[in-house]
């Protein structure tokens, strides 16, 4: 076969770790052929593709980012993008796809299989949000990251005796939050799944200084507090319809600095959370998500999902996988908890 590999959606590092594991395996195992599509669904929306053999991903599993490019392209939002991508499949004689991305690309990805496009997905997201497997890789090296972030400011925030406010990434899911911010014993912890009373968050921070140490509150982009809407950068959105988050870190600090009177600053993560090499944990996850994807599509198991069950690489449904957000069951903040203030 020749089948076509592309990566869509916010880039993750273990992206190139699943491509060389598809393409190794692939070639040397079963003999097929592949092309590399650019820069997500706007590389067969336009036809843009590059070569993809064992020359190509020689080199690139310990790179973040991913060597093809990606965007948030959404076919369904351009018009006959359907019909665009299928002719453009059949022009370069592509039989099968390999979408390695994360709810929106995936959601693509469905859709597409059930409009008769041969199509296997493999879940990338630092979010860790998608359902159906227990991890997506760029998680673990997103909370790395971020817990030596917090690491750090520990340090300073004790020599200033101020309140420093880390503002990480996690639109409707807090898991990098919560992971990040217990890992990194952070004394405040807010996710998207439950509204924050901006009084109670300055009450733990007052305690803490109490204690003589600095506070370190850690705040997903998505979380609100009780009386009021999310935070926006702007009110413009994606193809997928998704707002630009961001503020909320800022926001937070101003309140606690005036409820307080101790001086708060904030730390955005941002793409620094998504850049660089992978973790051990990544590429590991992520070469054998791809070992297992190209098992799919060698098999013709089409409109499924690679996924993390336990310790095992199983294969589900991509509609199961996109049906609901996985996100912080209460009882896991609940264990957080106990640490706030303290």
């Amino acid at each position: 076969m020749r089948i076509g590999v592309l990566t869509g959606g916010g880039d993750c590092p273990g992206l190139n770790a699943v491509i060389r594991a598809v393409v190794r395996k692939g070639v040397t195992n079963y003999g097929h052929e592949f092309v590399g599509f650019r820069d997500g669904w706007k590389g067969p929306l336009e036809g843009l593709s590059r070569p993809l053999g064992i020359g190509e991903v020689r080199g690139i599993l310990p790179r973040g980012g991913t060597i093809l490019g990606s965007s948030r392209t959404n076919p369904f939002k351009i018009e006959n993008g359907v019909e665009r991508i299928k002719e453009n499949l059949a022009a370069q004689g592509v039989d099968a796809l390999i979408a390695i991305g994360g709810e929106d690309t995936l959601g693509v990805a469905t859709k597409l299989y059930e409009l008769g496009v041969h199509v296997v997905g493999v879940p990338k997201t630092i979010d860790n949000d998608l359902g159906a497997t227990d991890y997506t890789f760029g998680f673990d090296t997103a909370v790395n990251i971020a817990m030596e972030a917090i690491d750090r400011l520990h340090t300073t925030a004790e020599s200033h005796h101020r309140t420093l406010v880390v503002e990480v990434m996690g639109r409707h899911a807090g898991w990098i939050a919560l992971h990040a911010g217990l890992a990194g014993g952070a004394n405040v912890i807010l996710l998207p799944e439950r509204q924050f009373d901006v009084e109670q968050v300055a009450g733990y921070v007052e305690k803490r200084f109490q204690h003589q140490y600095a506070p370190i509150v850690v705040v997903a982009e998505g979380a609100q507090p009780l009386d009021g809407q999310m935070v926006l950068h702007n009110q413009e959105l994606d193809a997928f319809g998704h707002v630009r988050l961001g503020g909320i870190g800022q926001w937070l600090a101003e309140q606690l600095e005036a409820k307080t009177g101790k001086e708060a600053r904030t730390v955005v993560l941002g793409h620094i959370q998504r850049g660089g090499t992978p973790t051990a944990f990544d590429r590991v996850l992520a070469t054998r998500l791809g070992l297992q994807a190209i098992d799919a599509v060698h098999e013709g198991d089409w409109g499924k999902m690679v996924a993390m069950q336990s310790t095992d690489i199983v294969r589900v449904p991509l509609a199961e996988a996109t049906r609901e957000l996985k996100t912080v069951p209460l009882e896991r903040y609940a264990e957080a908890e106990v640490f706030f203030g303290n």
